[in-house]
């Protein structure tokens, strides 16, 4: 019998009390937002309860003394960058977000619902091993997906659309074949990171996979992204868990960036991703919100995302067959992949 719900939600009122003292992009208004597109969904939904991280699933990802650090500014207000703020409820969100979406990916690998969204804040992709940065304090998706090995998945999804590079992702599994990091992003742009010759080191080389895109890309560039590069390699690769690092800002009206992303387009990339985890991961992924800064831009890209998971019916997106910078990022992956041409 298919299950009644649509949905495992991790959302918490807490995540909303990590906010700047003054004017900053990533603000609590965010989850209203994205809220805002799960009601209109209409989805049937259970509740993922956040609770937090432990030690042990944090230090998977995270060296002890920097979690040592974060736990001295908890109920503080600090900096961590010159992008990155701590205020007294955001160690507490952390946290929370961190250990929330460990059990989002628990009650995927055991439960009938096989799709999952969380809305949490702060976001965690810039998250290093040593530190925070980029608006990020722990990284939620490395941790889940560190998890998931401990608990037997033999290979893990990471998926990472936001506009900005996850450079701390890239750089938990760079030497790891367990875990699969594939990016579309801006570049170059912040943090830096992401060119195509990024490929992994050690027993990882050829599981990270770039496809740094030039400013100005938009749907089909998107698309050729996927066609070319990203599913042909995801097939080959065969994940049991898709864990995907949702970012809005790609999106025509994001503040932050220069990319021009329709809210279908994420749909369209939703619903790719969902088939791809039908054919390996028995249906079992994940959203993870990331960035977004526009609100309209969020709730619609996000709305879009959530019938794309879930219907698995992607929407027309223009295509471009010859996109200059896929090409190049094709040229690279398919030295080690055979199933990209």
């Amino acid at each position: 019998m298919a299950s009644a719900v649509d949905l495992l939600v991790l959302d918490d009122p807490r995540f909303d009390a990590h906010r700047a003292s003054g004017a900053h992009p990533e603000r609590p208004e965010r989850l209203t937002a994205a809220r805002a597109a799960l009601a209109s969904s209409g989805r049937t939904t259970a509740p993922v309860l956040a609770r937090a991280v432990t030690r042990t699933e944090a230090e998977a990802i995270h060296h002890a003394e920097y979690v040592d650090v974060l736990h001295g500014l908890r109920g503080k207000s600090a900096q961590v960058d010159g992008d990155t703020f701590v205020a007294p409820g955001s160690v507490d969100a952390a946290e929370l977000a961190a250990g929330g979406l460990v059990e989002l990916v628990d009650q995927l690998l055991a439960g009938t619902t096989t799709k999952g969204l969380a809305l949490v804040r702060p976001p965690g992709h810039h998250a290093r091993p040593s530190g925070g940065m980029g608006f990020c304090l722990l990284n939620n998706v490395a941790i889940a997906a560190a998890h998931a090995r401990r608990r037997g998945v033999k290979r893990v999804l990471v998926l990472d659309w936001d506009v900005h590079h996850g450079n701390g992702t890239q750089d938990a599994f760079f030497g790891d074949p367990s875990v699969l990091y594939a990016s579309t992003h801006q570049f170059p742009f912040y943090p830096g990171t992401g060119a195509a010759l990024e490929r992994g080191s050690g027993d990882g080389y050829g599981y990270t996979v770039n496809v740094p895109l030039l400013a100005g890309g938009g749907d089909a560039v998107y698309r050729a992204a996927f066609e070319r590069v990203l599913l042909p390699v995801i097939e080959a690769y065969a994940p049991e868990l898709v864990l995907v690092s949702a970012g809005f800002d790609p999106a025509l009206r994001d503040p932050l960036a220069g990319m021009e992303l329709s809210a279908a387009a994420f749909g369209w990339m939703a619903a790719s991703l969902a088939k791809a985890a039908d054919a390996s991961a028995q249906g079992r992924m994940a959203l993870v919100l990331e960035g977004g800064y526009d609100l309209p831009s969020l709730e619609a890209g996000l709305r879009a995302a959530i019938d794309g998971m879930v219907d698995k019916r992607a929407p027309d997106i223009a295509r471009d067959a010859d996109a200059v910078d896929v090409n190049r990022s094709a040229m690279v992956a398919k030295e080690f992949w055979r199933a990209v041409t």
